[in-house]
């Protein structure tokens, strides 16, 4: 099997953060589509909605009211899916359930209603940042947590409640089934290689710039080899880091500026404001050092060829393997094309 093989014939690639695999079919991307084609969504233009929950001044469902807000903003989710209390377990026969503990919060990037990433400010997003670090940190340090996760659901086809631009943090006691993967994957191959998996991966990401979507001096965003999504992007520290908490200065300078490059070419791909869901996985906060672990933040969207199709995980991709048509290379070569100026700015 050679490069070509993998550009034209049915192939299996490995995730090497999970050890799982991908079905690539690259022949299916010549088939004709007559599936169903929506309306291209219109770009939010209200700064403020007197109705929206999030809104600096507004009420929250719980009756408590924002403050005004001037930049960012964070506060403790109405309606948590994780909360403190007391452990508990069950068992009867092969039944088995066991408590969960943790807190969620919510965070706020701007005080306006129609500002999301692509169309942020490189200090508005440093200061997004700058919200993320001192919640990781002050979530991490608590006895009983031991892994914090921040994300963002962008778009109502990703079950995003609430237009106005938020994302979440998630901190809970366990550490769940996608980071227990990528914990022991980068683990093992600091043990053998005394260096962190991804830090070999990135540096053979930019010999071959195949994949490679965007670069600065501290971050590559590439469309990963094992990529599942059609357009799913990984944003990856040149130096190693644990977490975010260790950038410098001008790490988080950079930090900043690739999210925002890498959103506006998602926003140019299809002219729409683009949909995914995006997380940042670090380092477990369980009291040991995890030098192994190299953070990343993935971008997952659902878009596949344009504004109206949409990708979906059925059939096969429920029952066997996660399977995609176009390959990693030609994603990463289609948004590497798209303009570094976004497409509301353009007369």
């Amino acid at each position: 099997m050679n490069q070509q093989t993998l550009q034209d014939k049915t192939h299996k690639r490995k995730n090497i953060l999970t050890g799982e695999w991908v079905l690539v079919s690259p022949h299916r991307t010549k088939r004709p589509w007559q599936g169903k084609k929506d309306s291209p969504a219109q770009l939010e233009k209200i700064s403020y909605d007197p109705s929206c929950y999030l809104c600096p001044g507004n009420k929250r469902a719980n009756g408590e009211v924002n403050p005004n807000y001037e930049g960012t903003y964070s506060f403790k989710n109405d309606f948590a899916a994780l909360n403190e209390g007391a452990d508990g377990s069950f068992s009867e026969g092969l039944i088995e359930a066991v408590s969960e503990t943790g807190l969620c919060k919510v965070i706020c990037y701007a005080p306006d209603h129609a500002l999301t990433l692509p169309l942020m400010s490189q200090g508005q997003v440093e200061e997004v940042i700058d919200l993320w670090q001192k919640e990781f940190k002050s979530l991490g340090e608590k006895q009983d947590i031991n892994h914090v996760q921040i994300f963002e659901n962008k778009g109502a086809i990703m079950g995003c409640s609430n237009p106005h631009p938020h994302g979440q943090i998630w901190a809970q006691k366990s550490i769940p089934g996608e980071a227990k993967k990528k914990y022991e994957s980068q683990k093992n191959y600091w043990n053998t290689h005394k260096r962190s998996l991804l830090s070999d991966y990135v540096d053979q990401e930019l010999k071959s710039k195949e994949r490679l979507v965007l670069e600065n001096r501290s971050f590559v965003a590439l469309v990963p080899f094992w990529a599942t999504w059609p357009y799913e992007t990984m944003i990856i520290p040149k130096n190693h880091h644990r977490d975010i908490l260790t950038l410098t200065t001008a790490e988080k300078s950079d930090f900043a500026a690739i999210m925002i490059a890498l959103t506006i070419k998602y926003d140019n791909l299809f002219k729409v404001s683009f949909p995914y869901s995006a997380g940042i996985h670090q380092a477990p906060t369980n009291g040991e050092s995890n030098d192994f672990w190299h953070f990343h933040f993935s971008f997952l969207p659902p878009l596949l060829r344009s504004a109206e199709v949409k990708k979906f995980m059925v059939g096969y991709e429920m029952f066997a393997d996660p399977q995609r048509d176009i390959t990693a290379e030609k994603a990463a070569e289609t948004l590497r094309m798209c303009d570094d100026i976004h497409y509301s700015k353009k007369n």
